[in-house]
């Protein structure tokens, strides 16, 4: 049943990161990979000027990445402390020379309390995508996430 979960949350990651990749990331790329191109195309410029050229053609998309792998992160981080709170429930409660019957028991109990944390953090993907892609929109450098 934790597989099933685990698969769950990942389908949807993906599909988070594909819709922000088609709505803003790959246009973001795009418009980098047209900047350097440009950068490059002005023989004037010396060989570290057209270096700082394309560093500055690329800010804004390494922001967008990093914001958004920031945001995964923190969603996958808050998932794993819920998990981890049902796991050390789970062991609280075996005692120290558990029943198999105390075991089982636990074991269902873990698995139920997993599935909620799933459940709950899932119905949190529509509104961490609709702020990401509010903060992508914006063109400003996404705010700093500090753990």
């Amino acid at each position: 049943m934790v597989e099933a979960q685990k698969f769950r949350i990942e389908q949807e990651m993906t599909n988070l990161v594909n819709e922000l990749d088609k709505s803003y990331l790959r246009k973001m790329q795009g418009d980098m990979h047209r900047c350097a191109a440009q950068c490059c195309d002005n023989q004037q410029n010396t060989l570290e000027r057209v270096h700082g050229c394309i560093d500055n053609c690329t800010t804004s998309l390494n922001l967008a990445n990093n914001y958004v792998q920031t945001e995964i992160n923190h969603f996958q981080n808050r998932l794993q402390r819920c998990v981890m709170d049902c796991n050390d429930s789970a062991r609280d409660r075996l005692g120290p020379d558990p029943s198999q019957e105390t075991i089982d028991k636990c074991t269902i109990d873990f698995e139920k309390c997993a599935v909620k944390c799933v459940d709950k953090h899932m119905g949190l993907i529509p509104s961490m995508l609709k702020t990401m892609k509010s903060v992508l929109a914006s063109g400003k450098p996404p705010p700093m996430r500090s753990e």
